[in-house]
Formats: structure tokens, sequence, C-alpha cells
């Protein structure tokens, strides 16, 4: 087997070559900080977004209406469980005293929108019962709430 000498230099020229390498500045992007940050980003996200939507879990029916327009105010909304009870917003409320609450509503707030949610399985008669009583208490303006994607009735889906 062949040996082979290994020449040195004199000692100067190599130090110097080592010490520009290490005074170079380092060309590359450290992108883990960035991947930290945006991961608790998503995981802040994951957990906040369910709770943007309306706390009452009611099985909406399905249409192919549009969507209202949305208002500077928050929307008042009263939902009719598949239970039987009226909602206002995520509180309970009698029946014989809907009336009253939401009388008392309308003498705070700005516009006379409402939003009814009712599940698929409650009876017409009673959202339409609701639906009254909304009116009698001075909201005149309803709007039902629905779930997109429903048929269309005129033969396209």
């Amino acid at each position: 087997m062949g040996a082979g000498v290994v020449q040195k230099d004199s000692g100067g020229g190599s130090r110097r070559r080592r010490a520009r390498g290490r005074a170079r500045p380092m060309a590359e992007i450290n992108v883990t900080p960035f991947v930290d940050v945006m991961l608790v980003l998503l995981i802040i996200f994951m957990v906040a977004a369910p709770l943007m939507t309306v706390g009452v879990p009611v099985e909406l029916p399905k249409t192919a209406a549009n969507a209202l327009p949305a208002d500077a105010e928050e929307p008042l909304t009263v939902t009719v469980t598949v239970d039987g009870d009226v909602m206002i917003q995520e509180t309970i409320v009698a029946r014989d005293g809907l009336i009253g609450k939401m009388r008392a509503i309308a003498a705070e707030r700005a516009n006379d929108r409402v939003f009814l949610r009712a599940d698929g399985a409650v009876p017409y008669a009673e959202v339409v019962q609701v639906m009254g009583a909304l009116n009698r208490a001075g909201f005149s303006n309803i709007g039902l709430v629905t779930e997109a994607g429903g048929p269309s009735l005129d033969g396209e889906n």
C-alpha cells in the first residue's frame, strides 16, 4: 500500500482562511421560529373557531335561498329547539313570557331585525306561533335561518 506525504503550510495562511470563514454572515434563513409561531396560531384558531358559532344546536332545514346582508349590530337570534323550547340567544324563555322579553329588547335595539332558527323537526305551526309572537312584540323584520345546499325546486341541484 502506498503511503503519502502531507505537506503543511507555514501556519499563517491557513489561520487567515479560517478566520475569514467565521466572520462571514450566515446566508440561510432560520425558519424554525416562523414555523413555531405559525403552529401556535393554528392551535389558537382551531380552539377559537367553534366558539364563534351560535351555541344552540339545531338541525336547520336546507334551502337554496341567498344569505341576508349583515348588520353593524349583533344579530338577535330566537331559536326553537326540537324539544319545543324557545331561546333568545342562548337563554331559555317561557312561551308565555316571550312577548314581554322581546318588547323589552325591542326598546333597547336600533333595528327590528330578528333571526328565527328552528329545528327541521319542529312542526310548522309552532314556528308560525313564535313568528306571530315576535311580530306582536314589535319585530316585523324576521329572517328564517336555514342551511345552504338544499333543493332549489327548479329541477337543478
